[in-house]
């Protein structure tokens, strides 16, 4: 019989008809006391306690355990009582190969035994089983001192090994970020109490070197001052001063009296990439998983996973060998500067370089313990265009990865293979995306899909001092639209006759950069014809990947940043925030030049001082305060966003420390709502572009929609551009035109954007407690941490660690014991602060009903039809009015055509 039926009575405790408990709760608790109670180092007269608030976390009375239990419930579920000595046979599903060939694998000593075993492959397996009489080398020595350390009890008769307890010390450093002095602190305290000895480790520094075999290594390459180059190569490791510069490579520092050592000025840590892409296959954890996106096909033309993009299966079209083993990895690449010091003055940047591989399922994809730093790019200077000498050792061994591949033992299948990896593209904000594909995002020319094509188009503010991409974009309408034939809403006197600008292939822009210098071998320069034909820098050191020109997408526009920059232009010049908006005197003299729109025009008193007439796009300051204590009174659900009524400064008029994300939130969900006081003609194109970016962001994409979305923002844009000034319109407001593109040919953005990459950059900031040291301090947080989360898969289950923790909003419900309702009703939690009750009234009462409806999934197909019978009876409706009329119609709608019990 299942365990869930035969224990069934553990989360069906109250008697439905009756008070009180049910007989089969009160007999089985008794049982499991009992059962708890005869295991061997039970003393007195404690157990773990299992109720959903201790969840086996710490030892209490049986007789306090049982009254925990009759009122909160045992934790959710465990139906092996694993805690309390018994073997759970599903547990085979996350270990490892020795744990299926021999019984008894669930004893705790056998799961780290089997960590060990997975850490260093099968021919040490092969090497305990057989007599094995040679002495062993470095790399078995390792793996014998760890097996012992894993064997080695902390005292006769504990439960512990002097493993397990260096590993669950240093995760609970990593996870709490727990400086080295506390960490000795408490290990000392844990050797004073326990029996004479024993075997815990003495301080930081020895619980490091013991799990440090477990882990991966790092590598210091000494590199030229001012970053001209690294001595990296058996050449270059000779030099004792830079090629190109001439700068020292080391300076003297004294260690005693009279004497020196030559320690390297200036050092960078690599973190080799290939034994991270080998430890994802030795691990039942992940190997499993690394062929999700061959053996999970999706419909075609369902976008939910970058391997369901034109990117992807272009790849594989032109490398057949590759795509016929799908456990090859293909990886993209974020880099990223952030200042480690806060509250300081000294500036200074850091730049980790980030691998994440891409076989992973949707769930596993993008997150923490699969985001493998490689490089740690040193300070105190942005790396600029001089990122690709940094970027040598890595791209050395992605070539390696590519030409001849790594022997690697996949334990799901217990075989060995060749794997290979490839590199599909970056990930990066603006300024980055020039740093490494070499094509300035500045100037007339920043767009790297129009390329010199645009250099027509966009044109320079003689008042504003910069420059407008106003009116770039009539060229990308269909030829017989009615906006090409407009010359008096955009450029005043100008038809649009040009074709849309053709997208170069990998083969065209290699014909481009590969006459170009390469930074990596001279000093940099400006190359021939820059800012005027082109706006090359350099080529990139990507170039020397063979499959580089291949890559449909070689560096991907972030959606995050550029959804942010174009919700500040929107809201900062619409709510005409001083200093920030986009339509100040400059911008109105601007105009007069180009447009034809006199009443915005400036106005020249009888005094001499200018005027500035309101324009049509600005809310007046009665709205803007309306505005301003509607966002400050806003509440929205926990973790959606953070705390709008920070932001707000109502004294100033303004909104200060608004993040990515709450940008994010703002401009798709309440740009519409906020703005609803503007005149319709205006209103209608900016509630079109927030409902284009939410779309966008959608986590699963369908190729017809992108197409319609493809035409969609071109005549957005448009309509923006019949809206507001030239002074509006810079590179971020033009960018938006090729996203549609990128996410047909790429994927959902979830997978190329940098949301993920910049809570991991947070992370890595939390790290630097040496602030004399930051990329040292990172790099030996971030391979401890690393190590951790291998090792994680072997901890029991009641060790709260990163993967296995309990959301803070977790009530301990179980979905199994509550009856299910409409799916609207089914998310549990807890009540944040105190409960307190009241009626709602009429307009409250309504917008929770509408709120109901239109997030209830049962309600969806009755929406659709809805929206079907509105496209019907009017064809030529936006979808801005549609989503209106949803909000105000819908409820009549549906009661009055649906029956409803």
């Amino acid at each position: 019989m299942d365990i869930r039926v035969r224990r069934s009575w553990m989360y069906n405790r109250l008697n439905p008809h009756k008070k009180g408990y049910t007989p089969e709760f009160l007999k089985g608790l008794e049982e499991f006391v009992s059962f708890a109670m005869k295991q061997p180092g039970t003393s007195n007269n404690e157990i773990r306690c299992p109720c959903s608030i201790c969840r086996n976390i710490g030892f209490i009375h049986f007789e306090e355990a049982k009254v925990h239990i009759f009122k909160k419930g045992f934790t959710p579920d465990y139906w092996y009582w694993t805690c309390h000595g018994e073997v759970n046979p599903e547990l085979c599903v996350e270990l490892s190969r020795k744990q299926y060939a021999q019984e008894g694998y669930n004893d705790h000593h056998n799961r780290f035994e089997n960590m060990v075993y997975d850490v260093f492959g099968p021919q040490h397996q092969m090497q305990c089983d057989d007599d094995y009489e040679e002495s062993p080398n470095i790399a078995d020595q390792k793996f014998y001192d760890l097996l012992h350390a894993a064997q080695k009890p902390l005292w006769p008769g504990c439960d512990h090994t002097e493993l397990s307890v260096a590993v669950r010390l240093l995760t609970i450093k990593s996870e709490g970020n727990i400086s080295q002095r506390s960490f000795n602190q408490m290990v000392e305290l844990m050797k004073e109490t326990n029996p004479p000895n024993n075997c815990v480790p003495q301080d930081y520094y020895r619980a490091k070197k013991i799990v440090s075999k477990l882990g991966l290594t790092a590598e210091k390459i000494d590199c030229c001052v001012n970053g001209c180059m690294l001595f990296y190569t058996d050449e270059c490791k000779q030099l004792k001063e830079c090629k190109f510069c001439n700068a020292p490579r080391y300076e003297k520092k004294k260690i005693g009296k009279g004497r020196f050592k030559e320690v390297p000025i200036k050092r960078m840590h690599y973190l080799p990439l290939t034994p991270r892409l080998k430890r994802l296959y030795a691990s039942m954890s992940s190997a499993p998983h690394m062929t999700w996106h061959y053996e999970t096909r999706r419909e075609p033309g369902v976008l939910c996973h970058p391997s369901d993009g034109e990117s992807w299966k272009h790849f594989d079209q032109v490398y057949p060998d590759f795509a016929a083993e799908p456990r090859n990895v293909r990886l993209g690449l974020c880099t990223d500067g952030f200042a480690p010091f806060n509250h300081t003055t000294s500036r200074y940047s850091c730049w980790p370089v980030i691998v994440t591989p891409y076989n992973l399922p949707p769930e596993l994809c993008m997150t923490t313990p699969y985001m493998f730093l490689t490089l740690i790019i040193p300070g105190p200077k942005n790396p600029k265009s001089k990122i690709d000498v940094y970027l040598q050792p890595l791209i050395d061994e992605l070539k390696q990865l590519w030409n001849e591949g790594v022997l690697t033992h996949d334990i799901s299948r217990k075989q060995n293979f060749k794997m290979k990896a490839a590199l599909m593209w970056t990930i990066n904000d603006f300024p980055a995306y020039g740093m490494l594909s070499g094509w300035s995002t500045a100037g007339k020319l920043a767009c790297p899909y129009c390329m010199n094509q645009s250099k027509s188009k966009a044109f320079y503010l003689e008042h504003s001092k910069k420059c407008s991409w106003f009116d770039c974009h009539r060229q990308f309408l269909p030829m017989n639209h009615v906006f090409r034939r407009n010359k008096d809403a955009f450029y005043k006197d100008r038809k649009e006759k040009s074709k849309p600008p053709q997208l170069l292939s990998g083969e065209d822009v290699w014909e481009e950069v590969s006459f170009l210098p390469k930074i990596t071998e001279v000093d940099p320069c400006v190359c021939d014809g820059f800012g005027v034909s082109h706006n090359w820098k350099k080529q990139s050191i990507f170039w020397e990947l063979p499959y580089w020109k291949d890559n449909l997408i070689r560096h991907n526009l972030d959606v995050m940043h550029i959804e942010k920059n174009v919700f500040d232009n929107v809201f900062n010049t619409v709510m005409d925030i001083k200093g920030k908006t986009k339509d100040n005197a400059k911008a109105r003299k601007d105009l007069k030049e180009y447009c034809r729109r006199k009443e915005l025009e400036l106005h020249v008193l009888p005094n001499g001082k200018e005027l500035k007439p309101k324009a049509k796009y600005v809310l007046s300051n009665d709205q803007q305060k309306g505005v301003y204590k509607w966002i400050s009174e806003l509440k929205m659900p926990d973790g959606h966003a953070s705390n709008l009524h920070r932001c707000v400064n109502s004294e100033e008029q303004k909104i200060i420390g608004m993040k990515s994300h709450d940008c994010h939130v703002f401009m798709e969900r309440l740009l519409p709502i906020a703005f609803s006081a503007l005149p319709h003609n205006v209103w209608n194109p900016i509630a079109e572009l927030s409902k284009f970016f939410k779309d966008l962001c959608s986590t699963i994409l369908r190729v017809d929609d992108l197409l319609l979305m493809e035409q969609n923002i071109v005549i957005i844009t448009c309509k923006l551009e019949k809206i507001f000034p030239p002074g509006f319109f810079n590179s971020m407001e033009h960018i938006p035109i090729h996203l549609p593109y990128e996410a047909r040919v790429g994927g959902p953005v979830q997978y190329r954007w940098m949301y993920p990459f910049e809570r991991y950059l947070n992370r890595l900031k939390q790290m630097v407690k040496n602030r004399s040291r930051v990329e040292g301090s990172i790099c030996e947080a971030y391979l401890c941490q690393e190590t951790s989360h291998f090792c994680s898969y072997y901890f029991e289950s009641h060790v709260q660690t990163l993967r296995n923790k309990v959301g803070r909003n977790d009530d301990g419900v179980q979905d199994d014991v509550v009856p299910q309702t409409f799916s609207i009703f089914n998310h549990y939690g807890r009540s944040a602060g105190f409960c307190k009750s009241r009626y709602l009234d009429d307009r409250e009462l309504k917008a929770a009903h509408l709120h109901i409806l239109l997030n209830c999934e049962e309600v969806q197909p009755y929406i659709e039809c809805f929206v079907k019978y509105l496209e019907e009876n009017n064809p030529n409706v936006s979808q801005a009015v549609i989503d209106g009329r949803i909000s105000s119609e819908f409820p009549t709608w549906f009661y009055t055509y649906v029956s409803v019990p």
